[in-house]
């Protein structure tokens, strides 16, 4: 099934815009080259407007040319924008960005920090550029991309994040001290999505360092929200980490739970895994059976099926994208135009429409410059090759740029009905808005590669790497699915060969210890540990071990067999 999907995404993503019936006028080169041109001049206006009044704060202030922190004090938009540097073609600047955050950046800090927010934006953008690295021109370590210095910081980050998931469910708390752990007094119910959004970016620590850690705990917390969805198949907004209890009980595609679906999908894509493609589809039923009304998603009561709120969140805009992803090109198409008509309504996506009324929704009336309507057109236009969804693009530019520019910067618009604006550039505008309108202009960009050009790496440097097929993380960090195969296929290899070195000592252990083992074994079910594992699982390690060496040092050290504390 997932060959089939694979080769499907491959067709619909290359072949479509050769097959199909392009509808409207198509941008020449130039138009495209003038659009590029502009994107480009946004984002250094932002970036350098970032640098001069905001660094080393995460966010840009754009009214009052200043800086504030948000999610941590990590110098979060230096991060998020590093990989969208590379996209634009500014190798240098990514060098000297990537050092930069090395000598600076430090997680052992006194810091509250949001989960989600920082496995997104500070685990996915630093797993980013280190998988894109070499590319840009930097010295990488021998064995990259299984080792380098932004994959120890990603690395780092990551564990900070893991007293989260200590829970009796294995459901993540929202928040984490980086210092001190999970506050004995932090809340236990957290949003859909922040359970559900660490599949990509812990998986690919995993596969790429060895340490079965980070995929263990992402894959537990989602079958554990798998198995808490009610009996007509949908999940809810809001849970109890703690006791697998519903504390919001609408159920939708936007805010609170998007991600969650987005990543079954790409975690299916990225680590060919059947178990998340089957969990996607059996939701993929429900939500069309419950929340889908004329090409619309609606909420809905997750037990009763009855709409609770008949709104559209500007956040829901990703779903027309992640549609073509599986196929479902007809469906996605007629509900971008949905969501398209809103944007024509008012210069941008307000946080909540009102479907019946046709308006915004009191209090929720602004635009963040947020990318998931961008993002979906970027998709649709390699599905389809019609010049519809680059005309979104067109717009965005257009409008972005007369609405928004300040002197500082982009401004996020306050009101879109009357284009008032608020003093915040969040860092997504630079890591994702701005990426993914660059790469709807740029058809020939290195993310678009389809295997025409590559780079070798690995350990022994035969691994072929960057020939594209890249998945996004929900921030727009593009991840090398070659990378986390080329890097576990050499951790397979050094745990046969501890395997094997480690068998010929089997004899030195005591006979008592193996008889009680045997009859452990029978009492536990008559038969000794079947030899196959179960996908995702590991050995467990015996009671003796090698040392800690390079793999082309294990000659040098064949037959020495150390216990655990020697």
């Amino acid at each position: 099934m997932l060959t089939f999907l694979f080769s499907a995404v491959f067709c619909a993503t290359f072949l479509s815009p050769i097959i199909s019936h392009v509808k409207g006028k198509d941008f020449t080169e130039q138009e495209m080259s003038h659009y590029r041109d502009r994107i480009k001049s946004m984002f250094y206006h932002a970036y350098n407007s970032y640098l001069e009044n905001a660094y080393p704060y995460d966010e840009l202030r754009p009214l009052t040319c200043d800086g504030q922190d948000t999610w941590g004090s990590f110098s979060l938009t230096l991060i998020d924008a590093l990989d969208t540097l590379l996209v634009l073609g500014n190798h240098t600047e990514f060098q000297r960005v990537a050092t930069l955050l090395q000598d600076t950046v430090d997680f052992d800090t006194d810091v509250n920090a949001s989960v989600f927010e920082t496995n997104i934006r500070v685990v996915g953008g630093l797993l980013s550029a280190h998988l894109l690295s070499k590319r840009a021109g930097m010295e990488v370590e021998e064995g990259w991309p299984c080792s380098g210095p932004l994959l120890r910081m990603a690395e780092d980050a990551a564990r900070k994040l893991l007293p989260a998931f200590q829970t009796p469910t294995g459901m993540p708390y929202g928040t984490v001290n980086l210092l001190r752990g999970v506050n004995p007094t932090e809340t236990p119910v957290t949003c859909t999505a922040g359970v559900g959004t660490f599949i990509l970016e812990f998986s690919t620590l995993s596969r790429l360092t060895g340490d079965p850690v980070f995929e263990n705990v992402a894959r537990k917390a989602l079958r554990a929200l798998w198995r808490t969805r009610s009996d007509i198949g949908l999940v809810g907004n809001h849970i109890d980490v703690i006791t697998s209890k519903w504390v919001a009980q609408d159920a939708g595609i936007g805010a609170g739970v998007d991600s969650y679906f987005e990543y079954l999908v790409k975690g299916a894509i990225l680590l060919q895994d059947e178990e998340l493609l089957a969990m996607f589809h059996e939701f993929d039923k429900s939500i069309k059976n419950y929340t889908k009304f004329d090409d619309w998603y609606l909420w809905v009561q997750m037990h009763k099926g009855t709409v609770s709120m008949p709104v559209f969140q500007s956040l829901e805009a990703f779903w027309p994208g992640l549609q073509s992803l599986i196929g479902d090109i007809s469906s996605a198409t007629k509900t971008f135009h949905n969501y398209y008509s809103v944007w024509r309504q008012f210069g941008g996506l307000p946080e909540f429409y009102s479907i019946p009324q046709g308006y915004t929704v009191d209090k929720r009336e602004g635009y963040p410059l947020r990318p998931e309507l961008i993002e979906s057109a970027m998709y649709l236009y390699k599905a389809t090759g019609d010049p519809t969804f680059m005309q979104l693009g067109r717009d965005a530019v257009e409008s972005i740029d007369k609405i928004s520019r300040v002197k500082c910067g982009f401004a996020t618009v306050k009101d879109v009905r009357d284009h008032k604006l608020d003093n915040r550039m969040e860092s997504f505008f630079l890591a994702e808005t701005i990426k993914y309108l660059y790469l709807l202009f740029d058809p020939e960009n290195f993310l678009h590669n389809t295997g025409t050009e590559f780079e070798l790496g690995g350990l022994q440097g035969d691994c072929v790497l960057s020939a594209g097929g890249y998945i996004f993380n929900t921030e727009a960090h593009p991840l090398d699915p070659a990378a986390l195969h080329c890097c576990s296929r050499y951790q397979d290899e050094h745990r046969e060969l501890q395997d094997i070195l480690l068998s010929f000592s089997q004899p030195l252990r005591p006979p008592t210890d193996q008889s009680e083992e045997t009859s452990g074994d029978q009492s536990a079910g008559g038969s000794s540990e079947s030899i196959a594992l179960k996908p995702g699982e590991r050995r467990k390690p015996p009671v003796l071990s090698c040392p800690v060496q390079p793999f082309s040092a294990k000659l040098a050290v064949m037959g020495q067999v150390f216990s655990d504390n020697s």
